[in-house]
């Protein structure tokens, strides 16, 4: 199968060897996108078995990939169908699609919390500011505020909180009361309106690297409260925990530093927030163990052949029996 240039994968095959594969098992891919690593998970699964092998020696393992975008089905195409189902759904609802499809118990979970090139790159969906286009950001178009609404609606407090939380810019409560004033005196519907209000004089003397970082945690903070990212992603990494087998992994890469200390006090703690149980004996009582200590990063060679992975953690863990 010929991989589509919806984007580049990041840490595949480090992402892939956490999720110990194997033909008879049941794996999660929770975030398809452009279908990168569920190629590879199903690759492992099915066209590494000789073809002279009966359907049982090939496997019954199956593989099931969530992805709220409409875009991503067609990604999709080509794929084994008898060892893949498709989910067009948040990733927050991933133990109740499991349980329609008569699942309980998963080998493995894998989630790629990046956003995919093809967002940014597309101006309709106005993830960047480097492109004209209506202020959305959602990931899925068919419902729910979009940036417009959130940044014409939310009060000045509101506001500078999502900046501050999600973007952690020191500046947020300055950058909030700017927004209001604005669109005081006119919706604010497009990026390039938004970017105006950011960086008003960018359009004569063009935006500084300086500038870049902040405007990108700008547009970070607003998509992760239009899609409420860290509501589903907390929901998610709970209910990969429940479902995970003795022994299965869960694999996830993250792209900030709010992602990544979910994960991180996930694996430690057992719960998103860090809060330590400990047995008598002073132990911490988790139900995960931390198969790397030391988080992965991409290459050298990685970062240099695809920018997007410069920011890249991968974070593997094991369920073990409590």
């Amino acid at each position: 199968m010929e991989t589509p240039t919806y984007h580049v994968p990041v840490l595949l095959q480090e992402s892939i060897e956490g999720l110990k594969v194997n033909k008879d098992g049941i794996f999660v891919d929770v975030t398809f996108g452009g279908g990168g690593h569920s190629r590879e998970i199903l690759r492992q699964m099915t066209e590494a078995a000789p073809a002279n092998l009966s359907d049982r020696e090939k496997g019954v393992g199956h593989l099931y990939s969530f992805d709220q975008d409409l875009d991503a089905i067609a990604n999709t195409e080509g794929f084994d169908t008898d060892h893949f189902t498709f989910v067009r759904s948040n990733f927050r609802y991933l133990k109740n699609f499991l349980r329609y499809y008569g699942v309980e118990k998963v080998d493995g979970i894998l989630a790629d919390l990046g956003v995919s090139s093809h967002h940014f790159d597309d101006s309709e969906r106005g993830f960047s500011f480097r492109f004209e286009g209506p202020l959305d950001m959602r990931m899925n178009q068919k419902g729910g505020m979009t940036a417009a609404d959130v940044v014409n609606s939310y009060d000045e407090k509101q506001l500078a909180d999502i900046f501050y939380l999600y973007g952690e810019l020191k500046q947020s409560r300055q950058l909030a009361a700017r927004i209001v004033k604005a669109r005081q005196k006119k919706r604010i519907e497009t990026t390039g309106d938004f970017l105006e209000i950011l960086s008003p004089s960018s359009s004569d003397r063009g935006v500084d690297s300086k500038e870049k970082k902040d405007l990108a945690k700008v547009f970070q903070a607003l998509r992760i409260e239009v899609n409420q990212e860290m509501a589903a992603l907390r929901e998610m990494l709970t209910q990969a925990t429940e479902l995970l087998k003795e022994g299965g992994r869960l694999v996830v890469i993250t792209y900030h530093s709010l992602e990544d200390r979910m994960v991180k006090n996930l694996i430690r703690s057992g719960n998103c927030e860090g809060h330590e149980e400990k047995d008598f004996f002073g132990r911490v009582s988790s139900p995960l163990r931390a198969v790397n200590n030391k988080v992965i990063v991409p290459t050298a060679k990685e970062q240099e052949r695809n920018p997007r992975s410069r920011s890249a953690k991968l974070r593997i863990a094991e369920k073990v029996g409590l």
